[in-house]
C-alpha cells in the first residue's frame, strides 16, 4: 500500500537507470533479440584555519548508474486516445504520456465497474521497432488482468509506434526503456482519473521487459508495491551484449564499444551499468518466473539474480517451471494465477 501519490515519489526517489538489451527469441509474440559527495570537514578547531576544500567530484558517464542517480526523472499528462475494443470486462484505449520530455504511445486497458482500480505497467519483450504496433506483445497478460479487475498501461517504449524518438537509445545500451517505464507510473499516479489507484501500482515485465523491471527496481526504489518478472534476461548487460547482439553479428556492438568500450577493455562501465551492482536499492517484493527449458534465456540468469538479491536481503520469490520454454505455453495459466495471488496480496 502507498498512503499518497506523487509525495512518496518525491520524497522517496532517487532515481537511477540501468541498461537493458534484449535476448533474442520470441517470448508471446515478442521476438527477443536481443557514493554520495564529500562533505567539507573543519580542518581544526581554531576558527581561523584554512577550511581544507571540498574535493571536487568528477561528473559520472550519464550512461551508468552514478550519473543517472542524479536525473530527474518525470512522468505525466496521460491522455486517452481511440477506444481499441470493448469487452464485457474493459474497454481498451490508445494513450500517450510524457516522460522526461518524450511522448510516449501505449494501450490501456480500464475495467468496468466502479474504481478505482489498482494499476500495472507492462513492459514487453523485445520486437524490431520497424514492425512494432501500439500495444503489441504481452497480450494475453493486457486481456487477463483487465478481466481481473486491474487498470493495464501497456508501454510502446521510445522509438515504438507513436512514440517519439532517442537516436542514441540502442547505443546506450537502451536505457531510456527504464524512464519510459518510470514514466509511466509517474504519468498513472498523477493523472487524477478516477479509475486509477494511484496508491496501488505494479510492474509486471516479459524477456527484455524483465531487464526493464529490474532496471526500475534499483532506479526508483518505492515507486511502485511490487514486480513480477518472466522468463527475463541476464542483469548483466554485459553478458547480454555478448549472448545476443554480439553472437548475432549486430552491428550495433560496434557502436556500442566505440562508445562505452568492451567488457573487457572497460569493465567499471559495464558494471555500472547492471542493477546487480546496486541491488541494495531495491526495496520492493518480486516475483521470478523461468521455465527450466528456456533456451533464449537460460535459468542460470535467474538463478543467479535471484541469489544476489537474497544475498542482499530482499524480498524474492523464485518460481521454477519444470519442461517450460520462454513462451510460457503449457503453464501460462499456472503461472499467471501465482502473479495475480502476488499481487492481490501486495496491491490490495
Amino acid at each position: 500500500m502507498r498512503s499518497t501519490g506523487m509525495a512518496r515519489v518525491a520524497a522517496g526517489l532517487v532515481l537511477v537507470l540501468v541498461a537493458a538489451v534484449g535476448c533474442t527469441g520470441s517470448d508471446d509474440g515478442d521476438a527477443a533479440r536481443t557514493d554520495p559527495p564529500t562533505s567539507a570537514r573543519a580542518t581544526s578547531e581554531n576558527p581561523s584555519a584554512t577550511p581544507t576544500p571540498t574535493p571536487t567530484r568528477t561528473p559520472a558517464d550519464p550512461v551508468s548508474i552514478p550519473g543517472l542517480i542524479a536525473r530527474k526523472h518525470q512522468g505525466s499528462d496521460l491522455r486517452l486516445g481511440a477506444v481499441r475494443a470493448r469487452t464485457g470486462s474493459y474497454t481498451s484505449y490508445t494513450v500517450t504520456y510524457e516522460a522526461n520530455g518524450l511522448t510516449i504511445s501505449g494501450l490501456m486497458n480500464i475495467p468496468r465497474g466502479k474504481g478505482p482500480f489498482p494499476a500495472l505497467v507492462l513492459a514487453h519483450g523485445y520486437i524490431d521497432p520497424a514492425v512494432y504496433t501500439t500495444g503489441r506483445g504481452l497480450a494475453r497478460e493486457q486481456d487477463l488482468l483487465a478481466r481481473n479487475g486491474y487498470v493495464v498501461l501497456h508501454t510502446d517504449y521510445r522509438n515504438h509506434a507513436g512514440s517519439g524518438k532517442d537516436p542514441d537509445n540502442d547505443v546506450d545500451l537502451r536505457l531510456g526503456y527504464t524512464e519510459d517505464v518510470i514514466g509511466a507510473v509517474m504519468a498513472l499516479r498523477s493523472s487524477g482519473r478516477p479509475e486509477i489507484d494511484g496508491d496501488r501500482i505494479g510492474l509486471l515485465g516479459r524477456s527484455m521487459g524483465g531487464g526493464v523491471v529490474y532496471n526500475t527496481l534499483v532506479v526508483a526504489p518505492g515507486l511502485v508495491d511490487a514486480a513480477v518478472v518472466f522468463a527475463p534476461v541476464s542483469s548483466r548487460p554485459a553478458e547480454n551484449l555478448d549472448h545476443f547482439q554480439r553472437r548475432e553479428g549486430d552491428p550495433v556492438v560496434a557502436e556500442i564499444e566505440a562508445k562505452h568500450g568492451s567488457p573487457k577493455e572497460n569493465p567499471e562501465f559495464w558494471e555500472q551499468a547492471s542493477p546487480l551492482t546496486y541491488v541494495d536499492r531495491v526495496t520492493e517484493p518480486l516475483l521470478l518466473h523461468h521455465g527450466t527449458a528456456d533456451d533464449t534465456c537460460p535459468i542460470a540468469w535467474s538463478e543467479r539474480t535471484v541469489a544476489e538479491f537474497e544475498a542482499a536481503g530482499k524480498d524474492v520469490e523464485f518460481v521454477k517451471h519444470p519442461g517450460e520454454g520462454h513462451t510460457f505455453a503449457p503453464r501460462w495459466p499456472a503461472s499467471m494465477d501465482r502473479t495475480m495471488a502476488f499481487f492481490e496480496r501486495h496491491l490490495r
